[in-house]
C-alpha cells in the first residue's frame, strides 16, 4: 500500500527510541518534530517487565515527553482481557517479573488448577521445574496466555532469547494453542488505533520487528515503516513475507522523509 499524509503514529519503544536505557541517537529530536507537525502519536509495546507508570518514567528520564494515555503495552492489554473471563475473578498462575505482579493482585492465584497461566518475559529465571509445573496446569485445564510471543530482542550486549521460544515449547508438549494478548493480535492494535480516532489509512506503525511492528500493523490496514535499529536483522528481513512500505535507517530520518515524500499532514 502507499502511505498517504500521515495524521497519526503507532510507535514501538525498544529498539526504535532507544536500545536498553540509552536513547537512540536522533529519536528525542524526531518525535518533537513530528508532534510539532501535528501528527498524533500512540506508543505501543510488548514489554512485559514493566508497568505502564514505569514505562513512562523510563521515557521521561531519558527526555522523551510522553504521558501514561499515549502507552498501550502488553501488561494492561492481558490485565483488561482477564478481567473479562469468568465474572471478572479468574485464578492465575503469574509467569512474570515481580516488577508486573502488583497489576495482577485483583485475581486469585491457584497453584494446581489456574483459570489461566499468564507467561511475561522473566529473564533468566527460567527452569525445567518452572516450566513442568506450567505444563502440569494446563494439562489440568488451564487456558496458557502469552503476553505477546517474540522470538528474541536486542540487549545492549546483542540479541537475546524472548518468551516466545518458551511459550512454542509449552503448546507443543500439551497441544495447546496459547492465546497471544500483544503484539501483534489485531485487537491490540486496533484498541491502539481507536484511541486516535482516525482512519487506518491515516495511520502508520513503525518498529524494528518486521512481523510484529510491521506485519502487525498493515494486517489491519496501518502503513507499515521498519526501523533497521535494535533487533532489526538483514537475514530476518529476507527471510519475511512482509513487505515494509518504508524502510529506514532510524527513526531520525523520518520526520526528513515524510517531508521529501509529502505525507505530512497540511
Amino acid at each position: 500500500m502507499e502511505i498517504p499524509a500521515l495524521q497519526g503514529l503507532l510507535i514501538d519503544l525498544d529498539g526504535v527510541l532507544y536500545v536498553g536505557n540509552q536513547p537512540i541517537e536522533g529519536a528525542r529530536e524526531a518525535l518533537q518534530a513530528i508532534s510539532d507537525r501535528g501528527i498524533v502519536r500512540r506508543f505501543i509495546t510488548n514489554t512485559t517487565t514493566r508497568t505502564t507508570i514505569e514505562v513512562v518514567e523510563k521515557l521521561n528520564h531519558m527526555g522523551f515527553a510522553v504521558d501514561k494515555g499515549e502507552v498501550f503495552s502488553a501488561v494492561t492489554a492481558t490485565v483488561s482481557f482477564l478481567r473479562k473471563q469468568k465474572g471478572g475473578n479468574p485464578s492465575v498462575e503469574l509467569i512474570v517479573r515481580d516488577s508486573v505482579r502488583p497489576e495482577f493482585n485483583e485475581f486469585p492465584a491457584d497453584d494446581e488448577y489456574p483459570d489461566f497461566v499468564v507467561v511475561g518475559d522473566i529473564g533468566a529465571a527460567w527452569s525445567y521445574p518452572l516450566m513442568n509445573r506450567a505444563f502440569r496446569q494446563i494439562l489440568n485445564g488451564a487456558e496458557l496466555i502469552a503476553m505477546h510471543k517474540n522470538k528474541f530482542f536486542q540487549g545492549e550486549d546483542g540479541l537475546l532469547l524472548d518468551i516466545g521460544a518458551f511459550v512454542q515449547g509449552l503448546e507443543f508438549a500439551t497441544g495447546q494453542t496459547a492465546r497471544i494478548i500483544g503484539k501483534p493480535t489485531r485487537d491490540f492494535f486496533a484498541h491502539a488505533l481507536a484511541s486516535l480516532n482516525l482512519p487506518a489509512k491515516q495511520v502508520a506503525m513503525i518498529g524494528d520487528d518486521i512481523e510484529s511492528d510491521v506485519g502487525g500493523g498493515q494486517a489491519i490496514g496501518l502503513g507499515g515503516i521498519l526501523v533497521t535499529t535494535g533487533k532489526f536483522r538483514e537475514v530476518t528481513f529476507e527471510a519475511s513475507a512482509v513487505e515494509p512500505d518504508l524502510i529506514l535507517q532510524s527513526i531520525a530520518d523520518l520526520p526528513e522523509v515524510l517531508k521529501e515524500q509529502d505525507m505530512l499532514p497540511e
